[in-house]
């Protein structure tokens, strides 16, 4: 999760119908369709994705980090939500395609929600780390990880995911508070996955004008943008209200949405 010093969060909302942050699971037969990545880099760097081609068309990719920190079980307990059924509702209403970058304890909280998610084809589960605690110093508060436990964490959520019943994962990793530097690229440069950051920030952390988050958002969209907002309804309270007002406005300007996973594999080449 993002911080405001940021301009992030978390945002899912209250579905009285609904089971967690999505709808009852849509059975669907496991994905056996490899997900494209980019190639590692020359210097064995983890690859690092921002945005999709510019030029081929009007593309947009709304991701939305479903964070909880591992600490934070006791204020899950207490009745703090860091799910949100009524966004992944609004989603799938809308016809919305989208990434969601899930933390493994989120997953282990909201296991029904993260498997309905997980299942529906409307959807990809993307890594946001096991702990969501931070893979730099100074990150906007969050506990550092040591060096030596961030592979572990990343394939802790994996193992997460896979033990919710999540089917549509996908190998992309986002860094909790988007903070990264060249060692930890380094050291996440084995285990195969793609990190994905964003090039357009909604503001939804914390936020509490719908109208601002959509409005910074359809400002700052081009083609082949990411979005980074999030699926926390206690730390992003206007997202859902924000995704209704930005969708049909993006709509009629011809943009089309589509999961990250399009983009890295209309990416050209690395030469």
């Amino acid at each position: 999760m993002i911080t405001p010093a940021r301009r992030l969060t978390a945002a899912c909302a209250l579905g009285a119908a609904l089971t967690a942050c999505g709808t009852a699971p849509a059975p669907q037969a496991p994905q056996a369709v490899r997900r494209p990545t980019l190639a590692p880099s020359p210097a064995a760097l983890a690859p690092l994705f921002e945005h999709g081609s510019r030029t081929r068309g009007r593309t947009v990719a709304l991701t939305f980090d479903a964070d909880m920190t591992a600490d934070q079980g006791t204020r899950a307990a207490a009745g703090e939500r860091f799910d949100n059924p009524r966004l992944i509702a609004t989603l799938r209403r809308l016809d919305v395609p989208a990434t969601i970058f899930m933390t493994g304890r989120w997953a282990e909280e909201y296991p029904a929600q993260a498997r309905a998610i997980g299942r529906h084809p409307l959807f990809e589960v993307a890594n946001h780390s096991y702990s969501h605690y931070a893979f730099t110093d100074d990150c906007y508060g969050l506990p550092a990880l040591p060096r030596k436990r961030m592979r572990t964490d990343v394939e802790r959520a994996f193992a997460a995911f896979r033990d919710a019943g999540v089917r549509r994962t996908v190998p992309y990793f986002r860094f909790p508070g988007g903070c990264h530097d060249r060692r930890t690229l380094e050291t996440l440069a084995s285990t195969g996955v793609t990190a994905v950051q964003w090039d357009v920030v909604s503001g939804d952390a914390f936020a509490t004008d719908a109208d601002a988050v959509a409005r910074q958002v359809l400002d700052e969209v081009r083609p082949g943008s990411v979005v980074v907002m999030h699926c926390t309804r206690s730390a992003a309270p206007a997202t859902e209200r924000a995704v209704r007002k930005i969708v049909p406005k993006l709509r009629k300007r011809g943009y089309r949405f589509v999961k990250v996973s399009e983009l890295i594999g209309a990416a050209p080449a690395s030469p």
